[in-house]
């Protein structure tokens, strides 16, 4: 399928939300107009757009050397703290192959856009890279064992966005070659399977042609342990942080008793940090996406909040 990071072996350098929407008009990905039946959402475009921009300015124009742009933007173990962004710049550095990059934004163009949609672009991006970074940092686990390789490209993240759209939409079926109606569990199973035997042969020695395959097993891992866990992740990280103070609106009233005037005071419930987080992050949502991305459940969230907060209740 030309999914691939590629190794370079021969070198020795120097998400959530919204779960019980499906996919809309999935033959293809998502629902609306445009090319294949849907539109693409922002962040995709973005993605997108960097991703190529890099490799023409490496590949096609030579603004940056290719052999530059592997040492220092690609990710290897032994130059993470030299080079501490790599983690992240790896992904948008592929190789000279135009398959290489072409395979991944496909798969970029067809799986992102229903997950944007479903989690607001805020989300979505952070997954991503989320995943990729993991998928970086797979081969610092593995070191003992694959040696100072440099990696590069986006497969390691697009393998966590392939699962999480698989746990999201398990039946959903796509074309595999633009032909084969397959349903993507089966899809992203397969692969899972096939990168698990070749890195198992990566680690006893076989180079397995230049693809780092564990780095897909990272992104896959990392989008499973972000999407079973993510929420106690970040719940707890917040309880670390200083909490912000609770806020409070007090609002008078009056009222005549034996012809004199009282004024009564009340407070509204208070708002917590936790309370105004999850607003911030539909309000995002609707931002990005717009607000018939929201799910059933986020719409009545917003709907109590605003009740709650705005004395109506």
């Amino acid at each position: 399928m030309g999914f691939a990071d590629r190794r370079y072996g021969a070198r020795r350098p120097g998400g959530r939300g919204g779960w019980n929407d499906g996919p809309r008009g999935y033959g293809g990905p998502a629902g609306g107009g445009g090319l294949f039946g849907y539109t693409l959402t922002p962040w995709v475009k973005r993605l997108l757009a960097a991703n190529f921009a890099v490799f023409v300015a490496i590949s096609v124009v030579g603004l940056l050397p290719f052999e530059w742009a592997v040492d220092v933007l690609g990710f290897s173990t032994p130059d993470l703290f030299r080079h501490p962004w790599s983690p992240v710049t790896y992904m948008f550095v592929h190789a000279n192959q135009f398959g290489h990059i072409f395979f991944n934004m496909i798969i970029l163009f067809f799986f992102g856009p229903p997950l944007e949609r479903a989690w607001g672009g805020r989300e979505f991006l952070k997954f991503y890279l989320v995943c990729g970074v993991g998928a970086a940092l797979t081969s610092v686990l593995l070191y003992q064992w694959i040696g100072p390789v440099s990696v590069i490209g986006a497969s390691g993240a697009l393998m966590g966005v392939m699962l999480a759209f698989a746990m999201k939409w398990p039946d959903a079926r796509v074309l595999l070659w633009f032909i084969i109606p397959v349903k993507v569990k089966y899809l992203v199973g397969v692969i899972i399977i096939l990168d698990l035997w070749a890195t198992r042969s990566a680690l006893g020695g076989d180079p397995g042609g230049g693809v780092a395959t564990w780095a897909h097993l990272g992104g896959a891992a990392t989008a499973w342990v972000y999407l079973r866990y993510g929420d106690r992740i970040e719940a707890r990280l917040r309880r670390m942080k200083p909490r912000r103070p609770k806020l409070g609106v007090e609002t008078g009233s009056s009222a005549t008793a034996g012809g004199r005037t009282t004024e009564k005071r009340h407070k509204n419930r208070p708002v917590d940090g936790d309370a105004l987080d999850k607003v911030d992050r539909i309000l995002d949502k609707i931002r990005d996406s717009g607000i018939e991305a929201l799910t059933a459940e986020e719409k009545a969230y917003l709907d109590d909040m605003s009740r709650r907060y705005r004395g109506s209740d």
